[in-house]
C-alpha cells in the first residue's frame, strides 16, 4: 500500500488500495442530515409544481431557490464568515446528489451555485466577496456565468465581446452578446467574459443586471429542463466600475476552465441524483404494472434493464466520491503547504482535472442510459408527456452538451494526462515501456489467486496495460499528429473512463468486504463482478477500433495478441448476478445500494 495521496492521473500507473479511497458507506450523521434536508427540500417544494415551473410561472423558480438559499443550501461551499456553512468538497457534492433529482430546479441551483457564485468565491478580492457573496449565499441575490456566444462554443477563449477602459481609467465599456446563459431572466449578478482592446484571452467582470444597457432576449424553447430560465444577454455601452473587474486582466480564461473543471465532477454528482430516482420511478412502474397476469418486474427482460441501470449507477456513485476524496486531499495538503483555503482549493481540483472530465462523461452518458430505459420500462406511457419519465428524458439530454461537450471532455482527459506526462508530473513512459517489453516476452501468469474479487483485481491489472499499450504506441507512431486523430483519442478516453470507473467499483467493494464482511457485500460483488465482465468487451472493443486505426502488419499483431490476453476473462454467470441484484431492487422497491 503507498503513503503518498494519488496524483491525477496517477490511477493509470498506480496501483490503488481500498484504503486510499472515500466511498458512500462511510458517510456520517452530519452527512446523513444534509441529504435528508436536500431530499426533504426536493420533496416538498421542488416536485409538487413541476408542471408549473416547466410553464416558466413568473417568479416561481427565482422563488425556490430563494426558499433553498433560506435553508443554507445555496452557501455550502460558501466560509461561514461570508454566510455559509463551509462544508469541504466531497459533502458539496453530495448535496448536488441530493438535489440532481429536481428536474429542473437542479440546473438553476447548479448554476447559481456553481459557475455562477464559485468563480467570485475563488477569484474575488475580499472587498468583492464582502459586497456580493453573502447575498448570493442567503439566495437575496442570484447569479449567472456569461460565457458562451454565438460564434464560440467549445473554442470559449474566441469571444468578441469587447470591454474598453474610459478615458479617465474609472470604468469599462462593454459591449457584446451572450447566449445559452442559466438563471439570465432572475438573475442580479453576471460574471461576464469579454476581451480588452486586443488582449489575446479573456478577462472576467462582474456585472449588476440591473445596469443601464443590459438587455435579454425572450426565454429560450427548450427540449428539456424547461423549467430553468434560459436566456441570451446583450451589452450595448454597459458601464462596469474597474474594481468590478475579477482577478486580473486576461486571467478570464483560465477561470474560465478552472470553474468548469468544478462544473464537470458537479454535474457528475448530479446526474447521479437524477440516476437514482429515474431508476425509483423504472422500479415502481415495473412492481405495479401487470402484463399477461403479474407484474412485469416479474420478467427477465425488465430485471436485466433495472439490474443494468443500477450496475452503472453503483460505478459512477464510486467514481464520483472517490474522486471527490482525492480533491479534498490535495486541497488539505496544499493549505498545510502554506496556501490558502480558495487558492488551495482551486488548485487541488486543477490536479484532478482529468477525472473531472471522465466523471462529467460517465455521468451523463449513465443517466442517458437509465432515463432511456425507464422510458422502455414504462411503455407507451413512458412516452406520454403525464409520465415523469418523459420529463427525465428529456432533461438529460442536455448533460451531454453541458460544461463542454462529451467529445471534447472525452479529448482533454487524454491531452491533460498526456501533458502531465510531457512535464514530468506523471511517468508513463516507464509503465507503457514495461508493458511493451511484456508483449515480446513469454507470459508469466504466476501463481493464481482464487480469492474474492482475485479476478477483478487481475482484470484491473489487464485494463491498465491495454491502456498504457494503447497510448504509448499511439503516442510513438502518430507522434505530432495524434491530436488531430479524434477517432483514437476517443478510443483511448473511453478505455481510460471504463478503467477509472472499474476501478473505483472494485475499492468501494473491497472497502465493504473490509467494513461489513462478505455476506453483507454479496450484491455489491455481484455487482463489481458483472461490471468488470461487460468492461473487459467494452475496453477490448476500444482498443481493437485503435489498434486498427495506427498499427498494421506485425506491430499491430502482437498488439492484438496482447489484447487478447489483457482482456482475457473467465466465465461468470451475469444473468444469474443481474437477477439478484434486479431482485433486491424490486423488493426494495427503489434504489438500494
Amino acid at each position: 500500500m503507498a503513503n503518498k495521496p494519488i496524483k491525477g492521473g496517477e490511477f493509470i500507473i498506480r496501483d490503488v488500495h481500498y484504503s486510499e479511497v472515500f466511498t458512500p458507506e462511510e458517510w456520517g450523521e452530519e452527512h446523513i442530515m444534509i441529504r435528508q434536508l436536500c431530499e426533504d427540500f426536493i420533496n416538498q417544494e421542488v416536485l409538487p409544481v413541476l408542471d408549473r415551473t416547466d410553464k416558466m410561472e413568473d417568479g416561481l423558480m427565482e422563488s425556490i431557490v430563494e426558499k433553498a438559499g433560506e435553508l443554507g443550501l445555496l452557501g455550502l461551499s460558501v466560509p461561514e464568515e461570508l454566510g455559509g456553512m463551509g462544508v469541504d468538497f466531497k459533502t458539496s457534492l453530495l448535496a448536488t446528489e441530493h438535489l440532481g433529482s429536481g428536474y429542473s430546479f437542479s440546473v438553476s441551483f447548479g448554476a447559481h451555485t456553481g459557475i455562477g457564485t464559485l468563480p467570485l468565491l475563488y477569484y474575488g478580492n475580499q472587498s468583492q466577496k464582502e459586497k456580493y457573496i453573502p447575498k448570493l449565499a442567503s439566495g437575496e441575490w442570484k447569479a449567472a456565468y456569461c460565457l458562451t456566444e454565438p460564434g464560440s462554443g467549445s473554442d470559449a477563449n474566441s469571444g468578441k465581446t469587447k470591454a474598453k477602459l474610459s478615458d479617465d481609467g474609472k470604468f469599462y465599456v462593454l459591449n457584446g452578446q451572450k447566449m445559452w446563459i442559466t438563471n439570465a431572466g432572475f438573475a442580479n449578478l453576471f460574471t461576464v467574459f469579454a476581451k480588452i482592446d486586443d488582449d489575446k484571452n479573456l478577462t472576467a467582470f462582474l456585472v449588476e443586471a440591473n445596469s443601464e444597457g443590459i438587455t435579454l432576449n425572450p426565454e429560450e424553447k427548450k427540449m428539456g429542463i424547461k423549467g430553468s430560465s434560459t436566456r441570451q444577454v446583450f451589452f450595448n455601452n454597459v458601464i462596469v466600475p474597474v474594481d468590478n473587474m475579477l482577478s486580473s486582466r486576461e486571467n478570464g480564461f483560465k477561470i474560465a476552465l478552472n470553474i468548469l473543471n468544478i462544473g464537470r465532477i458537479k454535474l457528475a454528482a448530479g446526474v447521479l441524483g437524477g440516476a437514482k430516482g429515474a431508476i425509483g420511478l423504472a422500479v415502481n412502474y415495473a412492481n405495479e404494472r401487470e402484463q399477461f397476469g403479474r407484474p412485469i418486474s416479474k420478467y427477465g427482460a425488465i430485471r436485466y434493464k433495472l439490474a443494468e441501470q443500477a450496475i452503472r449507477t453503483y460505478a459512477l456513485e464510486a467514481a464520483t466520491y472517490r474522486a471527490g476524496q482525492n480533491i479534498d486531499d490535495a486541497i488539505f495538503s496544499l493549505q498545510n503547504s502554506g496556501l490558502d483555503k480558495s487558492e488551495a482549493t482551486l488548485k487541488g481540483i486543477e490536479q484532478f482535472a482529468a477525472e473531472c472530465a471522465i466523471l462529467k462523461v460517465a455521468g451523463s452518458e449513465c443517466l442517458d442510459y437509465v432515463v432511456d430505459e425507464a422510458v422502455q420500462i414504462h411503455g407507451g406511457m413512458g412516452y406520454s408527456a403525464e409520465s415523469m419519465v418523459e420529463r427525465a428524458y428529456r432533461d438529460a439530454r442536455i448533460n451531454r452538451i453541458f460544461e463542454g461537450t462529451n467529445e471534447i471532455n472525452r479529448m482533454l482527459a487524454v491531452d491533460m494526462v498526456l501533458r502531465k506526462a510531457l512535464k514530468g508530473e506523471l511517468d508513463l513512459m516507464g509503465p507503457a515501456m514495461n508493458v511493451a517489453n511484456e508483449l515480446m516476452s513469454i507470459p508469466d501468469f504466476g501463481e493464481i489467486d482464487n480469492g474474492t474479487l482475485a479476478a477483478e483485481r487481475r482484470y484491473l491489472n489487464g485494463f491498465k496495460k491495454t491502456l498504457l499499450m494503447i497510448a504509448g504506441s499511439a503516442v510513438q507512431k502518430l507522434m505530432q499528429t495524434l491530436s488531430k486523430e479524434q477517432e483514437i483519442l476517443m478510443n483511448i478516453a473511453d478505455i481510460a473512463i471504463d478503467t477509472y470507473l472499474a476501478e473505483s467499483t472494485l475499492l468501494r467493494v473491497e472497502k465493504k468486504i473490509n467494513m461489513k464482511g462478505e455476506s453483507e457485500s454479496e450484491l455489491d460483488i455481484a455487482i463489481a463482478q458483472t461490471y468488470f465482465y461487460e468492461m473487459a468487451c467494452k475496453i477490448e472493443k476500444s482498443a481493437r477500433d485503435a489498434i486498427n486505426s495506427f498499427a498494421e502488419g506485425d506491430d499491430a499483431r502482437i498488439m492484438l495478441m496482447g489484447l487478447k490476453r489483457f482482456t482475457k476473462t473467465d466465465t461468470f454467470n451475469v444473468k444469474e448476478a443481474r437477477q439478484k441484484i434486479a431482485q433486491k431492487l424490486i423488493e426494495e422497491n427503489k434504489y438500494c445500494f
